[in-house]
C-alpha cells in the first residue's frame, strides 16, 4: 500500500504529465515572499509560519487587536469616569504589548515570552 507521500508524487506526476500543472499561474517561479518574513527573527519564522497556516493568530497580534479596540472606544467614550478607565486599560495593555515583544526580542523564543505573559495575566 502506497504512503500518502507516494500518492501525492503520483498525483503531481500525472498533473505534470497531462499539462494541468504548467497552466497554474505562477508555475515554475519561487513562492511570494511572506509580508514580514526578513523583519521576523529567524528563530521565531518557522513557528509564526506554521501558526499562520493553521490559522491561529499569535498572541501578540491579538494583542494590538485588543488595543486598537480600546483606542478606538477611547475616541469615541464622551463620559470622562469612562474615558479615565479606558486609558488605564490601555495603559495597562501597552504595557503588557511592550513587555512581551522586549522578552521575544532578547530571548528570541516564543517559550519564554509565554511564560512571562503567564507571569503578567491578570
Amino acid at each position: 500500500m502506497p504512503t500518502q507521500d507516494e500518492e501525492i508524487a503520483r498525483h503531481l506526476r500525472e498533473a505534470a504529465a497531462s499539462g494541468e500543472l504548467s497552466r497554474v499561474e505562477g508555475y515554475g517561479k519561487p513562492l511570494p515572499e511572506d509580508a514580514g518574513w526578513n523583519a521576523t527573527p529567524e528563530e521565531l519564522r518557522m513557528p509564526f509560519k506554521i501558526l499562520k497556516n493553521a490559522g491561529v493568530v499569535p498572541p501578540e497580534v491579538e494583542l494590538f487587536h485588543k488595543r486598537a479596540a480600546l483606542s478606538a472606544a477611547l475616541e469615541a467614550a464622551t463620559n470622562e469616569a469612562e474615558r479615565a478607565s479606558l486609558r488605564a486599560q490601555l495603559s495597562d495593555l501597552q504595557q503588557k504589548i511592550a513587555l512581551r515583544l522586549e522578552s521575544l526580542r532578547v530571548n528570541r523564543s516564543l517559550r519564554a515570552a509565554s511564560a512571562n505573559s503567564a507571569l503578567t495575566q491578570p
